[in-house]
């Protein structure tokens, strides 16, 4: 059995990583994202996944056995409350604390006001983005860290030592994830790493998407410079958690950096030239990086083509799959196009007629990998995701 395992293991590593080179393995490798999903079909709650990863561990390796994927991540449903609530941090909203049960957690972006990075701090943060971190962001997410000066707690001891015993044992359990995925399903863990771009950082973290709209407008120079401050912290981030074997992809998740959320000008002068160098300098050490587009990002394709041959795959979530396959074939992989609404309230039918025209649309040549458009949560039915993974391996096959 262990044999078989292995084999199955080394069969479907080799037809994904074939297919994110842009080369025509065997068949299309089928690489669904899915978080919330997995506790429907495993029978748990998204608060219980959320709440106890072991549990989402549990079902992600269930889903894995039972369906006939490729390559999944260790644990989608990422943002695990135990670790979360360990540190107080207050801008995460929890599964069955903050709403019901069975929606997925949300996270919590401040009021304008309430910004955890002011729009006068943009020097301080410039200068020292770690000390800025630790000495005043902290102290803003956090319910119970205490800023420099103050008097210290109790509270604010004990964050840190729960924090850090959370921290440890949670990621240093995706090791053990993957091993049980090899084992258990001969299934492959789909990422490893992480980056982010410095813009979508900003946003998402210090300033709120409003925050950062206006000082785009006002103080365009210091949110570059944030952006060029951030440049080698987040390279740090991404090569640290990077596949020493260099197989797998370090994954890229893009929010807001594109037209509507900026303008061209700001994407062409403080999106795109503080992450493109971070981006280059990862496949200059042999490092694919997965383009997670989510949203709208047709109007950048040719910006992304600027990047080696090869050191992308390029994800579509709602940019039309066919023209995105037009611009970037032959020079990058793609994967995703086929809608999570359809998921969710479509046919089986209705399914199967999308991944044959996909396939037929877009993979013909290599270079795909099927997954949804975006991550796949509790809305999606377990007879349409069947159906989506049986029309992959009967279109899908070269």
């Amino acid at each position: 059995m262990a044999s078989n395992m292995e084999q199955l293991y080394a069969q479907r590593l080799k037809r994904y990583t074939t297919a994110m080179r842009n080369g025509k393995p065997d068949m299309v490798p089928i690489r669904p994202f899915v978080a919330e999903f997995t506790a429907k079909y495993a029978g748990y709650t998204c608060q219980e996944v959320t709440q106890d990863y072991q549990k989402a561990f549990a079902a992600a390796r269930k889903c894995a056995a039972d369906f006939d994927w490729d390559a999944v991540v260790g644990n989608m449903v990422y943002g695990w409350a135990g670790l979360t609530q360990a540190i107080g941090l207050k801008y995460y909203a929890v599964p069955g604390i903050d709403f019901s049960p069975d929606t997925g957690f949300q996270y919590k972006e401040p009021p304008e006001q309430d910004a955890y990075l002011k729009a006068d701090e943009y020097d301080a943060f410039t200068e020292d983005p770690t000390g800025f971190l630790f000495n005043v962001w902290l102290p803003r997410v956090s319910a119970d860290v205490q800023p420099p000066g103050a008097p210290t707690t109790f509270r604010n001891n004990l964050s840190f030592l729960k924090g850090g015993i959370a921290m440890m044992g949670y990621f240093g359990a995706f090791g053990t994830q993957a091993e049980l995925l090899r084992k258990e399903s001969g299934t492959v863990s789909a990422i490893s790493g992480m980056l982010k771009a410095p813009l979508d950082l900003l946003a998402d973290k210090f300033r709120g998407y409003l925050g950062l709209c206006e000082d785009l407008l006002q103080r365009p120079k210091k949110v570059q410079a944030a952006c060029e401050a951030l440049m080698p912290h987040l390279y740090h981030l991404a090569i640290s958690g990077a596949d020493s074997g260099k197989q797998l992809p370090i994954s890229m998740w893009m929010h807001r950096g594109c037209v509507p959320f900026v303008s061209y000008e700001h994407f062409d002068t403080i999106y795109w030239p503080t992450v493109k160098p971070i981006i280059e300098e990862l496949w200059r050490h042999g490092h694919q990086v997965l383009l997670y587009a989510e949203g709208r990002w047709g109007a950048h394709l040719k910006a992304f083509k600027q990047l080696p041959a090869g050191s992308v795959i390029y994800h579509v979530d709602q940019d039309d799959i066919f023209e995105v396959h037009r611009v970037l074939h032959g020079k990058f992989a793609i994967s995703g196009g086929i809608p999570n609404h359809l998921l969710g309230i479509g046919t089986p039918k209705e399914v199967r007629a999308c991944v044959k025209k996909v396939i037929g649309g877009v993979a013909r040549d290599g270079g795909y990998i099927m997954d949804a458009s975006a991550i796949v949560q509790n809305d999606a039915t377990v007879e349409n995701m069947k159906a989506f993974t049986e029309a992959t391996r009967e279109y899908g096959v070269y």
